[in-house]
């Protein structure tokens, strides 16, 4: 006799399709409750944080799309499809998410959230497909998963698979107090002005010179100018697309990253550009160490374009295949490396400001970031160099463990795979 059998999700708790609170009602969102959009489906494990917040005005303006307590999130809207989070506080989701909530007691929800990270292509298969596919609220409740009849075996199966999953979670906890600390660092010394002085004493604090800038509407230190950010930038690299599989002209093997996988090339999530094949004339299109990926296209009404990863010897490493960028993304590259990680902090500094939302045009109803605008007319304070190296030497070693640890998790999470498939049809036993 069997110990598996078959159940519909919608027997195995309750099914809510996510909504999104009014944009145009700014008192909606805040730091209140996660609002759990697609990207953030691409983190490990329970999805501790979100992109976007939501108050508790905006939590009950869909209060019939609230998720308390374990609940499993699928992502059931677009090419993206079928990619799996799992929660444990109250929370909403946008409409591109369904989730299971309330389960049973009978079912252990970890292992419902195992079952349906191995089934991404059978998810997008039973999407009924226009221009966008969608799995909507009905389908994927009837939906049948092969369970464990007995709950034992159920949590046999989720020790293992957890057991590497706390490994990557320790690893990526690891990382977040990393990029706190370079983080704390940048503010300290750029935004507060807090630097080493020549005697090694914090510079504002101990009274060091201060002049009003005209152009900033703000004090800076002495010593420091003042310039648009293209003054920062040397070249740029263009995205590309290429083909899907190799044809004509068409051989150079790539990884591409679109505007979806910037957070995880920055080691929030998972990374995983798309395998293209572009022109071999097109090779100067492919990253080095010590360029910038640019989101230029895409965004939403709550999310401006912008993102930006950073690319170094590591952050390749990390992949089987060059790395070049999407049509939607652009690669610049600086004109001095040493003001390399200062840039990147005073960019994200920017983003997270949401500055770039007032740099925005739209074609076709997508947004587009005014990149060469924006460049050139946004003015920063830029400190000198001998800072900017300080900051460098501190900023690098931190980034260079972040990556290593990242590239221990891809391993992990390739063991995961491995053993999942097997394990949810039976294939292997936990004893």
């Amino acid at each position: 006799m069997s110990k598996f059998e078959s159940v519909r999700i919608g027997n195995i708790g309750c099914v809510v399709t996510g909504k999104t609170p009014k944009t145009d009602i700014h008192e909606n969102y805040g730091h209140d409750y996660m609002f759990i959009g697609p990207t953030d489906l691409h983190k490990h494990f329970f999805i501790k944080d979100s992109e976007k917040m939501v108050s508790e005005l905006g939590l009950n303006s869909i209060k019939g799309s609230i998720l308390d307590g374990v609940s499993v999130l699928v992502g059931c809207i677009g090419w993206d499809m079928g990619n799996v989070g799992i929660i444990e506080k109250k929370c909403v989701t946008n409409q591109q998410i369904n989730s299971i909530t309330q389960i049973k007691e009978k079912y252990n929800p970890l292992y419902v959230y195992y079952w349906l990270k191995t089934k991404k292509e059978f998810l997008f298969q039973q999407a009924s497909v226009t221009r966008t596919p969608i799995l909507n609220k009905t389908t994927f409740s009837n939906i049948h998963i092969n369970i464990p009849k007995e709950k034992t075996e159920q949590d046999k199966i989720v020790n293992l698979l957890t057991a590497l999953d706390k490994k990557i979670e320790l690893n990526n906890h690891i990382n977040t107090e990393l990029e706190a600390m370079a983080k704390t660092l940048y503010d300290y010394w750029f935004v507060q002005f807090d630097f080493p002085d020549a005697n090694g004493k914090p510079y504002k604090s101990s009274g060091g010179k201060m002049v009003y800038n005209e152009v900033l509407k703000r004090e800076i230190p002495e010593r420091w100018r003042v310039s648009a950010l293209a003054e920062w930038i040397d070249s740029d690299k263009t995205g590309d697309w290429g083909k899907e599989s190799e044809q004509g002209n068409y051989t150079l093997q790539v990884d591409c990253i679109r505007g979806a996988d910037i957070n995880g090339i920055n080691g929030i999530g998972k990374a995983t550009p798309p395998n293209r094949y572009i022109l071999k004339k097109n090779q100067w299109k492919i990253l080095s160490p010590f360029d910038f990926v640019v989101e230029i296209s895409g965004g939403s009404p709550i999310q401006s374009t912008g993102r930006m990863a950073f690319i170094t010897d590591e952050i390749l490493a990390r992949f089987d295949n060059p790395l070049i960028c999407s049509n939607f993304c652009k690669a610049i590259s600086l004109k001095d490396n040493q003001y390399f990680y200062n840039f990147i902090y005073k960019w994200n500094n920017i983003y997270h400001n949401d500055i770039l939302f007032g740099w925005e045009g739209k074609t076709s109803g997508i947004k587009n970031l005014l990149f060469d605008s924006f460049v050139t007319k946004y003015q920063v304070s830029v400190p000198p160099k001998e800072l900017a190296k300080q900051f460098y030497d501190f900023a690098a070693p931190l980034q260079k463990k972040k990556q290593v640890l990242l590239k221990e998790n891809a391993k992990l999470e390739s063991l995961r795979e491995w053993l999942l498939p097997m394990l949810m049809n039976g294939q292997i036993t936990v004893t």
